[in-house]
């Protein structure tokens, strides 16, 4: 992977990466493909019709279903899903604690019960790489040590110290691997830690950026604290990462949480937002969001956003989305994803135009007055 910044603006940042893949543009959105399938749509439309270069794939899921070997028998993510460009897998450590009915962290890694059969597992940083080598994942996740939040500084204390030793771990057992002729063209990424606590954050972003890894998250936020909290953190935690590889914040969010930490110099983003919302007939748009099951929109003619010039908009108004919603037909799922991504990946190219003509400052001012227009 090769990584250039071109440009700034204040703090915000232009970049280019480039994979085994594809050629990335940042800032950049990666739609979640958890399952190696973004919901209800599929690889032409991922790769065409939205021009998506990477998309996000999860390591626990995939795993579990239908398991890395046969995701590997098959040839691979991209083989396995058709999608010529980039994957980037999250490490499942997340889901490991989140959705089994039993997880346990200790000092070696985590152990939890699958959500389909509640069979039991246990997820160590050298496993989850594995896991990701048979997936043949472009960017790779370490595992880092969750904590549920409110926690007591001591967890917190130790969550950052496992999160380290396993990164030193997983970065160690990765650079063997392709010693041995195994991931050499996968890259992998450490992920910071620490709750809201600026001193804890700056602890393990620290100690983690010491380390010889190809990019660095920003992990553990949007997880119910206040907006002012999360842009605080990711502002004091962005002063220890390095300027020369990439910033990943997960999980996040709303286009205003993207403006705002792009604003504040983050590169990549991703969420399950954008499809989730369009499912649950949010849409989102120039000036906002608007709910499209609303019986105001039964006989607008209107595309759901003047501005935008998707598939969906330049073919279907606002009272057909309403009826498809209404009527429970599958392919309103299809076209408001298609809608809802597609404005979240132009916002990414507008704001990287305005990065690299030195507007940048104007053009997040303008975001906010078409929605408060």
């Amino acid at each position: 992977m090769t990584f250039t910044l071109e440009a700034t603006s204040g703090n915000a940042r232009a970049a280019t990466i480039e994979t085994a893949h594809s050629t990335i543009q940042t800032p950049v959105f990666m739609p979640v493909g958890t399952v190696g399938s973004v919901k209800s749509l599929d690889m032409q439309d991922m790769a065409e019709l939205l021009g998506a270069k990477i998309i996000l794939a999860n390591t626990y899921h995939m795993y579990l279903r239908p398991g890395d070997d046969s995701v590997a028998k098959l040839g691979g993510l991209h083989k396995f899903t058709t999608y010529p460009n980039s994957f980037l897998t999250d490490s499942g450590g997340f889901q490991a604690f989140s959705l089994s009915d039993i997880s346990k962290a200790d000092a070696n890694g985590i152990e939890f019960r699958s959500h389909i059969d509640g069979s039991k597992h246990y997820f160590t940083p050298e496993k989850v790489l594995d896991i990701q080598y048979n997936l043949g994942s472009d960017i790779m996740m370490i595992l880092d040590d969750l904590v549920a939040l409110p926690a007591t500084r001591e967890r917190i204390a130790l969550s950052i110290d496992r999160t380290t030793q396993w990164a030193k771990q997983s970065i160690d057992y990765h650079r063997r691997k392709q010693q041995e002729g195994i991931g050499v063209n996968q890259n992998i990424f450490a992920i910071i830690q620490g709750g809201i606590d600026k001193e804890f954050r700056a602890k393990s972003a620290t100690e983690l950026c010491a380390l010889d890894y190809d990019g660095f998250a920003i992990g553990g936020l949007s997880v119910g604290e206040s907006n002012a909290d999360m842009y605080d953190t990711v502002a004091h935690t962005l002063q220890y990462m390095p300027t020369d590889k990439p910033r990943y914040l997960m999980g996040v969010g709303t286009p205003e949480d993207l403006i705002e930490n792009i604003d504040r110099g983050v590169d990549m983003f991703d969420c399950v937002m954008p499809t989730r919302n369009a499912r649950n007939a949010t849409l989102f748009t120039s000036f906002g969001k608007i709910n499209i099951k609303a019986a105001r929109y039964k006989y607008d003619e209107a595309p759901v956003d003047d501005a935008c010039d998707c598939y969906t908009c330049r073919r279907y108004s606002r009272a057909y989305l309403n009826h498809l919603y209404r009527a429970k037909e599958l392919t309103y799922f299809r076209l408001a994803s298609i809608h809802n991504l597609h404005y979240y990946l132009n916002l990414m190219r507008q704001a990287r135009e305005a990065i690299l003509e030195g507007r940048w400052s104007d053009f997040k001012a303008e975001f906010y007055r078409k929605r408060e227009g």
